[in-house]
């Protein structure tokens, strides 16, 4: 399928400063699939609790919030788990706990990727979104500060940006969740970015996939674009992202960033 660029709101800013990317499946593949394993693992801590509720119901209602809190830092898809027990007469488990056991099953699933990336066997555009290194590269030569903010921990990010060799063009700094809070990594990172760059909403791009910094982006008058990237085909739109991100405010949707020229063209730089 060819690029297209699908303008809902055209930009009318008078200049792109900085730019925000979300990280996993904006930029990197390496976690493809992550779904798969939270999905069940949540599903199954539900029902050993034994209730008889269908399992097509308690997949339904896990995936619900798994969808809504995508984006956000990793913890509150576990405390969504954790209030799901609880509500079905379960124990309240620290929702670390959850966390760390995801965690586990996730590193078996993308051992051999990051291994292939470390040793070369795997080249890095294989786990990386379509032209999104080359989009990197020109934004910086356009004088554009970028910025990497995600929900999967810090130390995870920066260690698989490494690997895809996009962590050089983060001159902003990459900035993931911390065990133990709860902020809101990617609204830190965007107020810290209003703050000490001195920039103007309108002078902030994000690129990003997921419901959260769209919506954070859209809400104080920055332009949103929308990576809708079928992240298992590597091509074409996924319609469930694009039609989530239209719905967070996104003003901009794209399969990729396979034409960056046509993206920086539509900004203005």
């Amino acid at each position: 399928m060819g690029f297209s660029t699908e303008i809902i709101r055209p930009y009318e800013g008078k200049g792109i400063r900085c730019a925000l990317f979300d990280f996993d499946g904006t930029i990197s593949l390496i976690r493809e699939g992550w779904q798969q394993i939270m999905t069940p693992y949540f599903c199954e801590c539900v029902e050993a609790l034994e209730t008889g509720e269908p399992h097509d119901a308690v997949e339904a209602e896990v995936r619900e919030f798994i969808d809504r809190l995508t984006g956000k830092q990793t913890i509150y898809q576990c405390m969504a788990l954790d209030e799901a027990v609880v509500r079905r007469g379960g124990p309240h488990v620290d929702p670390l706990v959850y966390k760390t056991e995801y965690l586990r099953r996730l590193a078996i699933h993308i051992a051999d990727r990051k291994n292939g990336l470390a040793d070369g066997t795997i080249k890095k555009e294989a786990l990386t979104v379509k032209g999104a290194l080359t989009m990197l590269k020109k934004l910086r030569q356009a004088g554009v500060k970028c910025y990497l903010a995600s929900g999967t921990d810090e130390k995870d990010v920066i260690r698989e940006a490494e690997l895809l060799g996009a962590a050089e063009y983060f001159d902003g700094g990459i900035r993931g969740a911390v065990d133990g809070l709860t902020d809101c990594s990617k609204e830190a990172v965007i107020r810290r970015m209003l703050e000490t760059e001195g920039i103007r909403p309108e002078e902030l791009v994000t690129f990003g996939d997921g419901y959260v910094e769209i919506e954070l982006t859209a809400a104080i008058g920055g332009y949103a674009v929308g990576v809708a990237t079928d992240e298992k085909n590597g091509e074409g739109v996924d319609a469930w992202k694009r039609q989530r991100l239209l719905s967070a405010g996104a003003s901009m949707i794209i399969p990729h960033f396979e034409q960056p020229d046509a993206v920086l063209a539509a900004l203005q730089l």
